[in-house]
């Protein structure tokens, strides 16, 4: 198999995994590309003994998977480099919560046996594609988690028209809108207030930041329909938020949000269950009387 392998250059005592990694898929005679970026801060930075590799630049590889060794950042940053590729994506986790990057250093040996052996599971996760006449913005329009629109410059509250279909919703007074996947319903929107959903429920919430009425509440919506936004903002300018990469952006600008066609692939263990994942990272449901 080949695998092309991207990850975290900010923390170097936890890419120390990455010796490990390189050891497994050495044992297996995988063939490697690995990023650019990593792979000089792993050689030049850490001085690690760096296994054969090709070296990719942007999104010009092709592998039969990619590893993404970091936290849910690096995953994210990952799957804009796969795009629509349709390459699945494994996660190894080296940061803190991990609900994309979910499988733990300690488990890549058995985790590399059983891709070895076909016993894993690829799930389908819907991606958010952002429309508009902003040039910065569009260089990289998709998002797997969320798109937010944010205030900037200004610490008063934003104007943020909303309709579904071309039929007015609402108008947000608000700090922001966060317009989220499944996949990211367990991320900046659920800090926000916005609800859990389960990955393949095939929609998409929007849910306000800091509501200046407490009759606004959040909101899902079927993601085959499209979103439309127009911004009012006092500093007349406003920020768009794509999976944390983030521009500023004039009230000027319509931003037009609706799910991409194409979808990531997440590679998962066949024993992953999404429900224990909510139990045992996010305590949810728990009694701590």
């Amino acid at each position: 198999m080949k695998f092309a392998i991207f990850g975290n250059t900010f923390q170097a005592k936890k890419s120390k995994h990455a010796e490990n990694l390189f050891r497994i898929l050495q044992s297996h005679n995988a063939e490697l590309c690995i990023c650019r970026e990593f792979y000089h801060f792993l050689a030049s930075d850490l001085h690690f003994q760096m296994p054969p590799a090709e070296l990719i630049d942007d999104g010009d590889f092709e592998a039969d998977m990619v590893i993404s060794i970091g936290g849910d950042g690096t995953f994210l940053k990952a799957a804009s480099r796969v795009g629509s590729k349709n390459i699945p994506i494994l996660g190894i986790n080296t940061g803190r919560l991990g609900f994309l990057a979910d499988v733990s250093p300690e488990e890549m040996e058995e985790t590399f046996q059983e891709i070895y052996n076909n016993h894993y599971k690829v799930e389908s996760r819907s991606v958010l594609q952002l429309q508009c006449d902003d040039k910065q913005l569009m260089k990289d329009p998709y998002a797997l988690n969320e798109i937010a629109i944010l205030k900037r410059d200004s610490s008063s509250m934003i104007s943020i028209h909303t309709a579904i279909n071309d039929a007015p919703l609402t108008t947000y007074q608000a700090d922001g809108l966060v317009i989220s996947t499944p996949t990211g319903s367990t991320a900046y929107s659920l800090s926000v207030g916005g609800p859990v959903i389960v990955p393949h429920s095939k929609t998409i919430a929007i849910t306000p930041v800091a509501p200046h009425s407490l009759n606004v509440r959040p909101i899902v919506i079927c993601d085959d329909w499209k979103i439309t936004l127009n911004v009012e903002s006092r500093s007349h300018n406003f920020l768009v938020a794509i999976d944390g990469r983030s521009e500023s952006c004039c009230e000027c600008t319509q931003l037009n949000i609706s799910k991409a066609d194409y979808s990531i692939q997440v590679v998962k263990r066949f024993n992953h269950i999404f429900f224990d994942a909510l139990r045992n990272k996010l305590m949810w449901g728990a009694d701590i009387r």
